[in-house]
């Protein structure tokens, strides 16, 4: 991902607290492979703890076995890997998370640079945080290691989702459903854990824009008055606001 300058973030709770608002995050591979594409993408749910080697945080989620990514990720675990830990791939993995808030951006927003000298021309605004890691499987169902990492992550997920997320307060867990039910489908499935090595994200919201234009921008979508178009007018007002706080703090 392209990261210009005025857009980019780095600090780390931002990031976080990003990750975990849009869990849904694109795990891409590549993978050398006879029967597989060299390149596959897969949406997983993620969940996010602190801590790893560079502090940076791990990634954990789980994809089904039947997935030709999985079926390439097993493939390449190296045969004879020490059975004293779990395998990881050769290489590094990326995951990708957006936000839901992402929009066209119209020339006609720019309501000063348009009129002076007509040198605009449209773009797109979104926000989106790409990490990389080594990743960790737990593919074996007959290893301990293997069921304790798919029990935790199945219970964390669900208790995550149906709380933070959904905000009951009598939330759905895993025990609810039969056990031998859970035990079954948990065959279905691969563990992935994915200590993140490198973190950035993309903050596009018109704050490379002069003043004037970036209130065109946000008056634009308010004109438009669509729910998406009104996050975004937010969206917009929070990173300008964001960065008007920073350069005060370092002034």
């Amino acid at each position: 991902m392209y990261i210009r300058p005025v857009h980019a973030e780095h600090d780390l709770p931002t990031l976080h607290d990003f990750i975990r608002s849009n869990p849904l995050g694109v795990l891409t591979t590549a993978i050398e492979s006879s029967t597989h594409h060299f390149l596959q993408s897969s949406h997983i749910p993620w969940l996010l703890d602190e801590g790893g080697e560079k502090g940076l945080g791990v990634l954990r989620g789980h994809i089904a076995r039947a997935n030709p990514q999985a079926k390439a990720i097993i493939e390449d675990l190296t045969a004879g890997a020490s059975r004293a830990s779990a395998p990881q791939l050769h290489k590094d993995v990326l995951v990708l998370f957006t936000g839901p808030a992402q929009h066209y951006i119209t020339p006609k927003f720019y309501t000063e640079t348009k009129p002076a000298t007509g040198k605009v021309v449209p773009t797109w605004d979104y926000a989106a945080v790409q990490a990389y890691g080594r990743a960790t499987l737990f593919v074996e169902p007959a290893d301990p290691r293997t069921d304790a990492f798919l029990a935790r992550q199945v219970a964390d997920l669900s208790r995550f989702a149906e709380g933070t997320l959904m905000g009951y307060e009598r939330p759905w867990s895993v025990d609810d459903a039969p056990e031998n039910y859970v035990a079954l489908l948990k065959k279905a499935i691969i563990g992935i854990e994915i200590e993140i090595t490198d973190i950035a994200g993309r903050w596009k919201m018109s704050q490379e824009l002069s003043a004037g234009d970036r209130e065109g921008v946000v008056k634009g979508f308010e004109a438009l008055g669509t729910p998406l178009a009104c996050d975004m007018a937010q969206a917009v007002r929070e990173r300008d606001e964001l960065a008007q706080a920073r350069k005060k703090a370092e002034a």
